[in-house]
Formats: C-alpha cells, sequence, structure tokens
C-alpha cells in the first residue's frame, strides 16, 4: 500500500491537471478527433476508443535503451521487457497477460512486425528492427474498434513511425549503461553500450527521399532463472556424496511447496545473457507532385544471446564450485542440475512496400506487402553445467523456414461530407523448428535429429468504413470478414524403428464476421465524447496449434497441445470523455470487454510427473476497467510539463469448464491498479529535468489466485521511479544522463526486471 501512496504522491497532479490534445476540430472526415498525447503530428492510426500519440515531447522525459522503452508511461500500458536488449519485450494493455502476444498488433511504418507464429513471451514483436534514435513517434490504439485491423488487434495496435527526412541530415548518438545487481547468492554489475547512426537526404526540387541508418547494440543482462535444489532419495550418509555450502532459502517462494513449509535452497543463477545485437536499415520515400506517394524499407537485424557464465553459489570442503550432480545441504540429500548453457544466433529480415495514388479528386488507393524472414535461429544449448564447462553433449533448436508475409489494397473516397473506405487485406505464417541431440553443445556437426513441430496459417479478409458526421456527432459504422486457414501441421519425432516419423494434422477453417461502430460527439469547443462498439475474434497461431512436447517416453504428449483450439471472440465496450481546461486536460475512459474460448497457456504435469505446458480454451472471461489521463502544459511554472494517468482494472475468468476453481478469480498477472507519470521541467533553455514513474499493483501469479509473493517465480507489485537530466551544449549536441528504478525496488514477473540502473548518453545532430 506505501508504494501504492508513492506512486500517487510522484504524480501529484494527475487528478486534478489535463492534457493537451492534437486539436483537430475541424478534421476531415476519416481522422481522429479524440486523441492523447502530442500536438505536431497526427496520429497515424485510424483511432476508435482510447488512441495514444507519443512524440519528441514526451521522448525527452524517458531513458530509452531500445526502443520500446520509449512507450515506458503511456496509460495502462506496459512492455514485458526483463533488461536492456530482452528479445522477448510483449506488450501488455488493460487486461492483457503479459504473455498474450497474439493480442496486439505492432507495425513498423505500416508494417507488421507482430510474431504471430505464437502467443508467449517467445513470440514478442520485433522491435529490434527499430533504435530508439530514428524514431519520431509512437501510436497506441487500444483495443479492436477499428474494421481496418484484423482480430489480432483484440488488446490494441502500435504504429512505430521512423524519420523521413526534411532535407540532407544525419545523426550520431551513444550510450553507456551499467546496473549494479545483487540477488541471492550473485553480486555483479553489469555494463553496456550502443552506438546509432544514420544519414538522411532529399530532393530539393523533386520527389525523392533516402534514410540510411544502423545501431550496435551490447549489453549484459542480469540473471532471468534462479535454479533450486532438488530433494533426492540418495542416501545422506554415502560418502560419495559431497557436502556443501552455500546455498540460499528464499522464505518467501513458495513454488514448490505449500505456503509456510520449506522451500528448495536456491543453488545457481541463470548465466547473464551477453547480448549482442546490430540493425541496418534503408528507408526510400517518394513524395510526387501528382499526390503519388510510395515508401520502400529494408531492415536487417543481428541478435547474438551469449549466456556461458552460470553463477553457481555451491561449494564443497575444499572451496571448490558445484553445480551438478548429487550432494548434501544442511543434512539433507539433493539434486543440483538445470544450470545450462546456451547461445542463440539470429539473422532476420524485414522488408516492405507500400504505395497511395488519387485516381480522382475524391477517391485514393493504398497498397501495402511486407515480409519478415527468419534467416537463421538457432539455440544450442549444453545439458547441464558440466556438459556446458566441458564442451559435452546439447540440443539445437533450428527454426527455418520460418517467416511472414502481409499485404493489403485499400480505397478511400470522399462523398460530399462523408468518407467511405474499404479493402482487402492477406497474411500467411509459416515455421518449422527442429530439435537435434548434439555430442558437442557447440556445434551443429553430426546432429541427430529428435523432434520437429511445423506449420502455417493464412488469413484473408475484406473490410469497410464509413463515417458520416452529422451536426455535432461524428457516426463510424464497419465491418471486417476473416476467413482463416490452418494447414500443413504436424509434429516429428523419432519412430520405434529408429527413423523420423511425421504426425500430420488435418487442416482448420473458421470464418468471422467482426462489426464495429463509434460515435464521436463535439459536445462544445473544449469537451468531446467517443463511445466505440466493437467485436474482434482471434484465430489461434501455429505454435498454439502444433507445438507439442514430449512425455516421459520420448512420445509427443497429447495433453501438451490441442490442434482442434477454439478462436478466441470477444465483445467490446469503450466510453472516453475529454475536457480541456485551458492548459491543461483530462480525459476520462471506461471500458469493458468480454472473451469467450480464451486461448490460454496451462503448465503442470503429465503422467509421467514431466513438465508441460498446453495452450486450452477458457470458455469466458471478462474485464472491465476505468482510466484517467492527465495532461499539463506549462501550468504552475513555465516549461513544466506533465502526463500522468491511473487505471483500475477488474479481469476475471467467469467459466471455466475445465478448471472450475478459477472461476471467479482475477485473471494472472492483471495489476487492479497501474499508474504511470512523467514531470518534465526545463530549468533552463539549455537544461530539461524529468521525473518518471512506475507502479502496479499486485497480481494473481497463476489462474486460480493461489499464488501471490513478491520474489522470484511470482509477479509482483511493481513501483520504479526514474529520473532523467539533459543539456542542449548546442543546436547540435547535447548529453543526457538518468538512472530507472532510483530506489531499488525489487520487481518480478516471474523473472526479476532489472534493479537500479544508469544510463549517459551523447547525441549529435546536422
Amino acid at each position: 500500500m506505501h508504494r501504492f501512496l508513492l506512486a500517487l504522491g510522484a504524480t501529484p497532479l494527475a487528478l486534478f491537471s489535463g492534457a493537451a490534445f492534437a486539436e483537430d476540430a475541424d478534421a476531415a472526415p476519416g481522422s481522429t478527433i479524440l486523441v492523447v498525447g502530442q500536438r505536431d503530428a497526427p496520429i497515424s492510426l485510424e483511432a476508435r476508443g482510447l488512441s495514444v500519440s507519443l512524440g519528441n515531447e514526451q521522448f525527452a522525459g524517458v531513458n530509452a535503451r531500445n526502443v520500446e522503452d520509449l512507450m515506458k508511461y503511456a496509460p495502462d500500458f506496459f512492455v514485458r521487457t526483463r533488461y536492456a536488449g530482452d528479445s522477448n519485450g510483449v506488450p501488455g494493455f488493460r487486461g492483457t497477460h503479459s504473455t498474450q502476444s497474439a493480442r496486439t498488433l505492432v507495425m513498423v511504418d505500416g508494417f507488421t512486425v507482430s510474431n504471430f507464429l505464437g502467443n508467449s513471451f517467445a513470440y514478442a514483436p520485433k522491435w529490434g528492427v527499430v533504435g530508439p534514435g530514428e524514431v519520431s513517434q509512437f501510436d497506441v490504439v487500444y483495443g479492436p474498434y477499428s474494421a481496418r485491423y484484423a482480430g489480432n488487434s483484440m488488446g490494441g495496435v502500435v504504429n512505430i513511425t521512423t524519420r523521413s527526412p526534411e532535407k540532407t541530415e544525419a545523426f550520431v548518438s551513444v550510450q553507456g549503461m551499467n546496473q549494479p545487481y545483487d540477488q541471492y547468492g550473485t553480486h555483479d554489475s553489469y555494463w553496456g553500450y550502443s552506438a546509432e547512426a544514420g544519414m538522411g537526404f532529399r530532393q530539393e526540387d523533386g520527389p525523392w527521399s533516402i534514410r540510411l541508418s544502423g545501431r550496435h547494440f551490447r549489453n549484459e543482462g542480469h540473471p532471468q532463472m534462479f535454479y533450486g535444489l532438488s530433494p533426492s532419495t540418495a542416501s545422506v550418509g554415502a560418502s560419495a556424496l559431497p557436502a556443501v555450502t552455500g546455498a540460499v532459502v528464499d522464505p518467501g517462494q513458495h513454488m514448490t511447496s505449500a505456503p509456510g513449509t520449506a522451500t528448495n535452497p536456491i543453488f545457481a543463477a541463470q548465466s547473464s545473457a551477453i547480448i549482442t545485437q546490430d540493425q541496418a536499415k534503408l528507408r526510400l520515400g517518394y513524395d510526387g507532385a501528382s499526390g503519388v506517394t510510395g515508401e520502400a524499407l529494408l531492415a536487417y537485424w543481428h541478435n547474438l544471446d551469449s549466456q556461458t557464465a552460470p553463477d553457481c553459489y555451491l561449494r564443497d570442503a575444499a572451496g571448490g564450485t558445484l553445480c551438478d550432480g548429487t550432494v548434501t545441504f544442511g543434512g539433507q540429500a539433493y539434486t543440483a542440475s538445470g544450470a545450462n548453457w546456451s547461445r542463440t544466433i539470429r539473422d532476420e529480415l524485414l522488408a516492405g512496400i507500400k504505395l497511395s495514388a488519387p485516381v480522382s479528386d475524391a477517391v485514393t488507393v493504398t497498397a501495402n506487402v511486407s515480409t519478415y524472414q527468419i534467416l537463421r535461429s538457432d539455440a544450442f544449448t549444453s545439458k547441464g553445467y558440466n556438459a556446458g564447462a566441458q564442451d559435452g553433449a546439447g540440443t539445437l533448436a533450428r527454426q527455418g523456414p520460418t517467416a511472414w508475409y502481409t499485404g493489403e489494397l485499400a480505397a478511400t473516397a470522399r462523398l460530399g461530407g462523408a468518407e467511405l473506405a474499404g479493402g482487402t487485406a492477406a497474411n500467411l505464417y509459416r515455421t518449422d523448428l527442429i530439435t537435434y541431440s548434439l555430442a558437442n553443445w557447440r556445434r551443429d556437426t553430426g546432429r541427430t535429429f529428435a523432434t520437429r513441430s511445423f506449420g502455417k496459417t493464412r488469413t484473408l479478409s475484406a473490410w469497410a468504413e464509413l463515417r458520416v458526421p452529422v451536426e455535432a456527432v461524428t457516426l463510424t459504422l464497419g465491418g471486417r470478414f476473416e476467413d482463416w486457414h490452418a494447414f500443413d501441421g504436424g509434429l516429428g519425432r523419432i519412430g520405434s524403428n529408429g527413423l523420423a516419423v511425421d504426425n500430420r494434422y488435418d487442416g482448420r477453417h473458421a470464418d468471422a464476421f467482426q462489426p464495429k461502430a463509434s460515435a464521436e460527439w463535439s459536445i462544445d469547443g473544449d469537451t468531446r465524447l467517443q463511445l466505440s462498439l466493437a467485436k474482434a475474434t482471434r484465430f489461434p497461431t501455429v505454435g498454439e496449434l502444433f507445438q507439442g512436447s514430449l512425455d516421459g517416453n520420448g512420445l509427443f504428449d497429447p495433453q501438451s497441445f490441442d490442434p482442434n483450439l477454439k478462436p478466441e471472440r470477444s465483445t467490446d465496450a469503450n466510453l472516453v470523455l475529454a475536457r480541456q481546461f485551458g492548459k491543461v486536460k483530462l480525459t476520462g475512459s471506461a471500458f469493458w470487454q468480454r472473451v469467450r474460448n480464451t486461448i490460454f497457456s496451462f503448465t503442470g504435469f503429465n503422467q509421467n510427473g514431466v513438465t508441460t505446458s498446453a495452450y486450452k480454451n477458457i470458455d469466458l472471461t471478462r474485464q472491465y476497467g476505468f482510466e484517467l489521463i492527465a495532461e499539463a502544459r506549462g501550468v504552475l511554472l513555465e516549461g513544466l510539463d506533465l502526463d500522468a494517468n491511473a487505471a483500475w482494472i477488474d479481469s476475471a475468468t467467469l467459466r471455466n469448464d475445465s478448471a472450475p476453481a478459477a472461476e471467479g478469480v482475477q485473471f494472472p498477472r492483471i495489476p487492479r491498479w497501474r499508474l504511470n507519470g512523467n514531470l518534465r521541467y526545463r530549468v533552463a533553455p539549455p537544461v530539461l529535468v524529468s521525473i518518471g514513474v512506475r507502479y502496479a499493483s499486485r497480481p494473481n501469479t497463476d489462474l486460480f489466485g493461489l499464488q501471490r509473493g513478491d520474489t522470484y517465480g511470482y509477479t509482483s507489485e511493481l513501483f520504479a521511479l526514474d529520473a532523467k537530466v539533459s543539456w542542449d551544449v548546442t543546436d547540435q549536441l547535447r548529453f543526457s544522463a538518468g538512472v530507472d528504478n532510483l530506489t531499488n525496488d525489487r520487481a518480478w514477473v516471474y523473472h526479476p526486471y532489472p534493479q537500479r540502473s544508469f544510463l549517459v548518453e551523447a547525441g549529435w545532430k546536422l
């Protein structure tokens, strides 16, 4: 409770001050009139429901190590970023679980980077194709209220717009980062740096522009897993069992035992993740005098994740390190295992092109095609600590061919004061994942086939939307039809004859019509009201349908996957009221969503005692809540700006026939309260000081509400106080220094969030 009060205290005007909105009272039909955030540029998305646009004004107060950090103070929103360089950063809206990645549509310049090959932390959007220095704005729309976006917008839509050169220009920025870390037996300090540069050119009297940019990033992230000793049946008196010291007992951890009983001592931390990322991007633009515009984007991203230094706490009588095998600790016999070594290499490519052309004074046609190719994804893992240190046995998970393709053709017609838009869209997602056994975990030579999972999904869509102003009210009616097909799916394993065997599954087909409606009312010059209603359908991904696991006999466990999953179907409503009070503005939002057949990952043990995770349908879930957003510009002191927001959320399982004990329980990882705020003050023309706060109350960790804690293995309360100072030395040169989590609060999303972290940055632009 004290952290909740601190969060409120860190944003003292959150309930009494307001925002400067994009002023769109005279906007043409089809543009949005209710947008929270920046004033300088129109939102790039078709906004229905709560919509937020963030630009340079907001970015100036953020310590941004990666591009997704730029959104960290957005209302009722978060990205599950566990450390700088984390490739598993799943965005969450309102009552969306932090691993429900398939409920968010993320785009870069309108090209899809959402990884709908699965639905978990492992399928986060591809943030790494964009560096923070090249972003001009972040746009966020909450919920599926526009017919223009697929059913995966059930949570919301994010579009990142990168900078388009206005003249010949260039920029360079460098960062240094540090995080002292102290948890259990791990006491270390982790360092990182990045260098980003780009140059742009626009024809002075011509339509062409070009921008080249690149970034090199390297960081050592703190450990994400801690390993507990497992009770052993070995005789404690056996002479071969070494007696050890150094294990740490966490009294707050009850993941493997009932509350109040002894827990398994923690004997090691997963290796810190040494992340090396390289990114290169080419953007070509065309802006013709006839109204024809075009853009081509090519982005390459290389990611190396090396984890080859597990931190083992156990010491034998001679002071030697132990991390594998059976030992005695505190008079009991235990087995130490799980502290593996690993190395993951990925090479990925985004390519897209979009065109827009007027075919008459009233009609404009647009086309957009893109592909995201996972050119290489190799994950090498040792079978234990000793095997890792001695180049022993291991596994390789190799993904490929894996990619997705998207395309859309649309037309917009202005009919007097009304606007009619419609179009078609298609996407194809394909995955093929093979695991091999290795004699030397570092190399793929002599690899032996173990398992395979593969499959494809494709969706064909058609949509239409009519926007009509009726005096002070603008009505928008729309609908989207989607036809989904899952095919070529199956699982492979080694058969009884020692040869590879594929189990293929019948194709799946489903479709859905998703109606949308919105009414926007300009009550007066300072007050606006919007009511948005929608239905949305989110179809299962390849990973949810076909990626199963083995049982204790080496066969695929039929309880670990369900190729007959039903689509998620939601009914949504959002009421938004905005009021301008001079230099301040308040926005209030009330939302409601009911989802039938929610797809959720259940974790448990099969008949052989092997842990499995399977996606199953929950019959009915529901969320509703309220959001209050306050923004002020120059209110109290000249140069003092505030963005603050508070949200209350009730998200619950209403019916779950397969697990009735979950009914009526708050949905896991959804806090009751979420507060974000950023206060910026220009103490002198070249110097900006900012304070940021992020707070989320403690949610349930599991579906049944039985696991609630504030340590490793749980989803805990979050309180982070951030600070930053920026100095514009000249119009071209700037420096900044900042700290996140100033109070060094420890928070967990099963894995640990960062502790106190420092960032220094220097930037130059032409």
